[in-house]
Formats: C-alpha cells, structure tokens, sequence
C-alpha cells in the first residue's frame, strides 16, 4: 500500500528502500538528520551535500510547472540540487530563481546558484541538502541551515475538472523554516528572479514594472502598510511579437512574480544589477524599496526583482511567492470568421491580470485542499488497481548449480522477494534474468504498486503543462459539440517540434484525460473537428496537427502537414469512441459521425497493408506494412462498427465489423512470425519485432475484435527481449517509449506487467537524462537520449498521459465496460 513512497535515492547511490514510505522525523516532524542517516543501505556522513530522495530521484524535479511557458525545473544531473544547479526551463536553459533564508545573521542559500556571482562573505553559505520529496501536485526540498530547518515546497495543483483553476499558468513557491533547538531565531527570507524567463537572447531589452495589486509602483514606496497587499513584478519585452516564440520562450506578454508581507515584521522590494541585490540583501537583511529605471537587456549589468521578508526572532516563519509567463491573447485561431486572436480561459473566470493574480495569490489555502484529494484518489486508485492485479510469482525450477553469462565480466545471483532465484550482471545490459530460461523478470526488491506511482505522479504536472485553455470564437454552427460556455483546449508538442493539436500525441496522452476528465479530452479534439469539418483540411484523412507550431492553430489548408494518415485516422476514430464509452455521450458521436465515416472510409482502403509511411514513432523512420499500424487501423475499423451502432446506423455497423474480422484474420496470418511466439515488425520480416501497443485500446474500449490468444503471446514473448530498462521499441534499436511501454504493459499478464513497470521505475533513479521526464531513451548503458542513428531528445511531452494506462483500464472496467 502507498504512503509516500518508495525508493530512496540517497547519498551516494540509488537504493531500493523496500519499506521506507518517508524520511524519518523526530517528534516535532522535523526530519530526523540521525535516525536518516542509520536507514539501512546509507553509508554517506553528514558532511555528504546529496539529499534522499522519494519516492525516486528523477532527472529532473518539477517546480513551477503549469504551462508550455511556464515549465522551470530542477536537474538531478552531476548529483545536483536545488543550490547547486541553475533551475532550468525545460528544454535545459538556465533560469534565474534565487531563494535565501537568514538565521542570526548568517545567510543560507537554499535555491539557485546566485551566491557565486557575490565575494567570499563569511555568513553567506549554502544550506545543507536534506530530502527531496514529490507527488502529483508537490516538490518539497528540505535543508539543515544551522540551528532551522527550510522547507522549499513548489506547488503547481493538478485538478483537471477545474477549469478556472487549470487554465491560470502560475505556481507558488512557499518557503518555511522551524526551529530544531525549540528556540527562537532571528529569521529572514529573500527571493529574486531575473529576465532569462522573458528572453532567450540576452541582448534584447526587458522592460519591467512593479505592483501593488493594480497599481503600478515606480518610485520609493513604504510596502509593509498592507499586510494582505499582493505585489507583482512584471517583466516584458520592449519589442514584444505576438504570437512568437524563440527556443521556446513567448516573445510577448508577461513574467509575473509576486508575494506579499502576510506576517512579516518589515517587507522590502527591489530591482536593480542583481549582484548589488543580493549583497545589500545578506549585509543588511533587507532592500531599499526602489524601482530601476534603467531598461535594459540581461546581459548588461544583469537586472534581478527580489523580495526580502523580516520576521525577527521566531521559532516558525513561511513566505509565499508566485511565478509564471502570461499571454494575453493567448491563440491564434483560423476559424470560420478567419484567423482570430483567442483570449485565456481564466479571462472569462477572473477578470484581468491583476484580478486572476490576486485571486490566485490568495487561492492557496483551497488550492492545497483541492490538490490534496486529487492526490488522495491517485494513490487510492493505484492501491486499488495493485490490489486487484498483484503479479504472479514466475514458474522457477532452479538449477543445483547456477548458470553464468557467456560474457560474464561482474555476474552474480540472489533471491528476490518472492522466493525466486534470479541473475544478473552489471558488466552487460541484459538485466535480471531468470536462470532456467534466460528470459527477463521485473527489478527485484522494488514493489511495483511503489514504481508504478512514482512513474504517475512525477508525469502529472507535466502533461496538464503542455496544454492551454481559450475562449472559443463565436461562430454560430450547430455541428459543433463545444459552446462559449466551456473552452477549447490546446496542445503543444513540446520538444519534438512544437506541432498544434498533433494528434498522435493527444492520442499517446489519452489515457490520463480518460483517467481524470474525459472532458479534457473532447475539448482538445474539438479544435480539430472545427477545421476539418469547416473545410478547412482538403484530404480524405486525418489532419497531423492544427498548426506547424504552437501558439498558432491556423491548420494546413493546403494539406501539407505530416504524412500520417493511417495513424491519424485511426487515432481520430478511436478517441472519439473512447470519449463515448467513458462519458455515454452518444450526441458526440452524433455530430462528429459523418467525418469519422470518412476516416473510416481511408482505413478499409489503406490500413491492412499499409505503404510506406510514418506512424506515431516517426523518428524510426517510414516503413511499409507496418504489423503495429495496421492493427491500429483494425481496431479503429472494430470501434467504427460501435460507433455507427451507436448513432442507428446497423447496416454500416455490420459492414464495418465484418470488415475489421475479415482484416483481423488477413492480418494474423501477415503479422505473426512462422515461430508462432510474437508479432513482426514488419509483415513477414523474419527475425523482427516490435511493441504491439496498439492493441491497447481494444482491450481498454472493450473490443473483441483481439483474441486472448494475442495478448498471451505477446506477454509470453517479451521478456525474452528485454534489457535492463525495460523492453526496446523494436528490433532495429535498443531505446524504446515510457508511454508506449506502459500502454503495451496493460496488455500483459503480471509477471510481464511488472517487469515493464519496474523498469521504468528503475530508470527513474539511475538514467543519465539531465532535463524533465524523457519518453524516450536507451534501454541500455545509463538509460540515456538515443544518439544513433541521429541524436533524438524528447523532454517534457505530453504523452506521459500514457503512463495512466492501468488507472484507465481500472476505470474502464469499474464502469462495466
């Protein structure tokens, strides 16, 4: 069962901690430095900086994530931390974030790296690393800072059925500290951020203004006479593009970063030459309360927006800070009206930006309630699916004597926890292997209810940060299933190419929207169904993506987009049936019905022996007759069959589903090597294989169009091929999918469930990835990007959605589907 965790990644090394749900406290819920350090497998001093880490050590720890813009992190790489490695926008840029806490006098730096910019001062020091800790909605650092304890907790909420909520793009920041000796200290905290959030290139000017609520601030001002005053720095630049981005970053709109006095003794502001803040700030514990106003670009004299509170002696003291990049409008819509400009959803919830702020700012108490019964739920569905779905003990008839590699270099044996026998070298990429056969068993000793939540909870934050709420234009059709009173929702394909809506990424990411708001879903479809059945698309099959790169949905009237039309049209089809089934929402079907026929139709035509082409793994490159592709398209042909049952249509139901069986049976006898044991990659490529993920919705929808025999086999066969992260895409690489690994491990039986689940976990803690979650990497070496045959670094996408594949199938079969 799940408290908080499980692994712990601590000092030197990853260890598999089996029964550690959290680091030890002492009785004032402090964590206890002494009784951390006797947990078994720990044999760091306390002079070692390396926190422990729960329930894994990720390459990267979420901070302020909530939207393609704002996406900051903290990197894991070179045994880093919170104070000593720049926090990173997510593609790895370095951004300015500095957090500093004040004891007696003595300055301990506890966020970002601005303390090596200052001279060597004697009471300037970093505070010692102590747990990082995480869920679905928190990243929680603590630090020993002499005779304090710090606490960084970084909230970025995930409530996917409050829209208001989701769509505004901040995240708190609040920093506390409570004495470990019982005794009073004279306490303050100071907070600066600088202009890399607004501008890639360093020689353009930033333009920037303070506020107090809505009033702008640009001279010496006394701010500690209202102590529930919220107080923003907004950072702009002076030349602003709408609508552009550059490696990333929005050229327009705005960086917000705001706190408050709430129960300061004295707060203080400042902007100006970041070096100068941060030195006033440690010799004197305060700013000047001064505005510059000298508008320039980062590079010179670099400007930095800080914050210091006084709290005086104190045995206890927080702060509370928010940050985040605001467009306003937000979208670049084609409609029928033409290409409009598209406002935020929370424009419509709050008012303007200093409404939506301060409403956010003084939101947190319920934002923390809200966040928490998500979090509640995540662990109790995943207790429940584990409970109901424990993996079975493999069938082991050991050998007296055991056997060894052939290439044995570092080789040894052991008993995992259910009593069986395994080997495994660390000199080869095979990894835990079971003696009698050879063939793959799940990471020992990791419980796998345990992997499995600290897979779903680190991918939360991530996939609801790739998406964005609008209000939708006013266009006056009735064949549309979205109104003004609910938003259209937009995707970007963060990392790969920055692609509008691609619609097999929205597809990978299903799983999640199902799980938590199936709502989510139709939104995201919805702009997609607006430009092809506005006649705007001019092919036969599914459009790519809305638009070549995010903020501007504006499609491809010309149908010049990516050629994936297999893939594309089966995708459609099978989320739009996958709305169906978790909603009853047969109106939806209804509407949309005549497209998906035409869909249909590009299937029954191209899908059992598919040409030369892409599918969603497009960086393998085109293959023809592709076994996993063309079962997406039996199965959006099967769903088909449902659907125009559905919307009273028997005759085409009948020919769709005597259509998808007859495909089915060609298929098998295409797709299934000689041997009998597994799928090709490609039809009657002997010798090869591939994950057959795509068969996943079939059993998640509840469609008989695969038999059990299929699954058994597949299930049967992988564990003769996998390596020690997990099970490679196919046979022409050894890197393989997180999402598409998850989604095939649902079509497993247990002992195979388990082995993919682990070893996504596993890899959790030991790949050499340096940014936030990576979906694909190598399954050998240290789990890294793909370098051959091109260099290929995914970071940050969506499609962790596809990581919820058990909780969706859970949900599916509770609701008798």
């Amino acid at each position: 069962m799940l408290g908080l965790p499980c692994f712990l990644a601590v000092c030197a090394g990853f260890v598999a901690a089996q029964d550690h749900l959290a680091a030890p406290e002492d009785s004032n819920g402090l964590v206890d430095r002494k009784k951390l350090l006797e947990e078994p497998g720990l044999t760091c001093d306390l002079s070692n900086p390396l926190p422990a880490y729960s329930p894994a050590r990720p390459p990267a720890v979420p901070l302020a994530v909530r939207s393609p813009y704002t996406s900051a992190w903290s990197s894991t790489s070179m045994s880093g931390t919170l104070n000593t490695n720049d926090v990173i926008f997510w593609p790895g840029t370095p951004l300015g974030w500095e957090g500093i806490v004040t004891v007696d006098g003595i300055s301990y730096e506890y966020l970002g790296t601005g303390s090596t910019t200052l001279p060597g001062l004697t009471n300037l020091r970093p505070a010692q690393p102590l747990t990082v800790t995480y869920d679905s909605q928190y990243s929680n650092f603590t630090f020993a800072a002499g005779p304090v304890e710090i606490t960084a907790s970084f909230l970025s909420s995930v409530l996917p059925k409050d829209l208001c909520r989701s769509s505004i793009p901040l995240s708190y920041l609040t920093t506390s500290v409570r004495s470990t000796d019982s005794a009073d200290h004279d306490i303050q905290f100071y907070g600066d951020v600088n202009a890399a959030w607004t501008a890639f290139e360093n020689n353009v000017t930033i333009q920037w203004d303070l506020y107090q609520g809505s009033n702008v601030i640009n001279v010496s001002s006394n701010a500690t006479s209202t102590s529930t005053s919220t107080y923003s720095w907004f950072l702009y630049l002076q030349q602003a593009y709408e609508f552009a981005e550059e490696m990333d970053i929005a050229l327009w709109g705005n960086f917000t970063y705001s706190s408050s006095p709430m129960y300061a003794k004295n707060f203080s502001f400042q902007s100006g030459f970041s070096v100068d803040l941060r030195y006033q700030y440690v010799m004197q514990q305060s700013l000047q309360n001064m505005v510059d106003a000298d508008f320039r670009p980062f590079a010179t004299r670099e400007p930095a927006f800080a914050y210091a509170h006084d709290f005086g002696p104190v045995s206890s003291a927080s702060v509370r800070y928010t940050i985040g990049s605001i467009q306003q409008p937000i979208i670049r819509y084609l409609s029928s009206q033409g290409v409009v400009p598209l406002q935020p959803w929370w424009s419509q919830c709050y008012g303007d930006i200093h409404q939506m702020i301060d409403f956010h700012f003084n939101d947190f108490d319920r934002i923390q309630v809200l966040a928490a019964q998500f979090e509640a739920q995540l662990k109790a569905d995943v207790n429940s699916y584990y409970d109901g779905n424990m993996a079975m003990v493999y069938s082991n008839n050991t050998p007296d004597t055991q056997p060894v590699f052939a290439n044995s270099t570092q080789g040894y044996s052991g008993i995992n926890e259910f009593g069986n026998q395994y080997i495994f070298d660390s000199g080869n990429g095979y990894g835990f292997l079971n003696p009698s056969n050879f063939s793959g068993i799940a990471i020992p000793d990791i419980q796998e209810a345990e992997a499995y939540y600290s897979i779903v909870a680190l991918s939360t934050r991530q996939i609801m940060a790739a998406y964005t709420l609008a209000i939708p234009p006013s266009t006056g059709n009735p064949n549309t299933s979205s109104n003004a009173t609910e938003p259209l929702r937009f995707q970007k394909e963060i990392s790969s190419n920055g692609n509008m809506n691609t619609v097999d990424v929205i597809f990978p990411a299903m799983p999640f929207f199902l799980y938590a708001n199936p709502e989510l879903l139709r939104y995201n479809l919805e702009p997609l169904y607006q430009n092809q059945e506005g006649g705007f698309y001019p092919n036969d099959y599914s459009m790519h993506d809305l638009g070549s790169h995010y903020p501007n949905a504006t499609g491809h009237v010309e149908g010049d987009d990516e050629y994936l039309p297999v893939e594309e049209s089966g995708n459609m089809i099978l989320m739009s049936y996958a709305y169906y089934i978790f909603t009853n929402d047969s109106d939806y079907l209804r509407i949309h019905y005549a497209k998906l026929r035409q869909f249909a139709s590009y299937l029954i035509q191209f899908s059992l022996t598919p040409g030369k082409q892409l599918s969603t793994d497009d960086f393998a490159g085109q293959l023809v007759n592709q076994t996993n592709l063309a079962i997406k398209g039996i199965v959006g042909i099967a769903a088909m069959s449902e659907i125009a049952r559905i919307v009273d249509d028997p005759v085409s139901a009948e020919n769709y589903s005597s259509t998808a069986s007859s495909f089915y049976t060609q298929w098998e006898s295409y797709a299934i090597d000689p041997s009998g044991n597994h799928t090709l990659l490609s039809y009657q490529w002997r010798s090869s294989y591939s994950l057959l993920y795509n068969i996943y919705p079939a059993l998640l929808l509840n469609l008989s169009i695969i038999p059990d025999s299929l699954y058994e086999m597949q299930s049967t066969f992988y564990p003769s091929v996998s390596q020690l992260f997990g099970v490679p895409l196919d046979n022409r690489h050894s890197y393989t999918k997180s999402d598409e690994s998850l989604w095939t491990a649902a079509t497993c039986g247990p002992e195979t469930r388990r082995l993919f689940v682990n070893g996504l976990g596993y890899w959790l803690n030991a790949t050499g990835t340096d940014r936030p979650f990576t979906d694909l990497f190598e399954t050998i070496g240290e789990g890294g990007y793909p370098v051959s045959p091109d260099p290929v670094t995914f970071i940050a996408r969506p499609v962790a959605g596809g990581h919820f594949s058990l909780l969706a199938l859970a949900k599916s079969k509770a609701m008798g589907r």
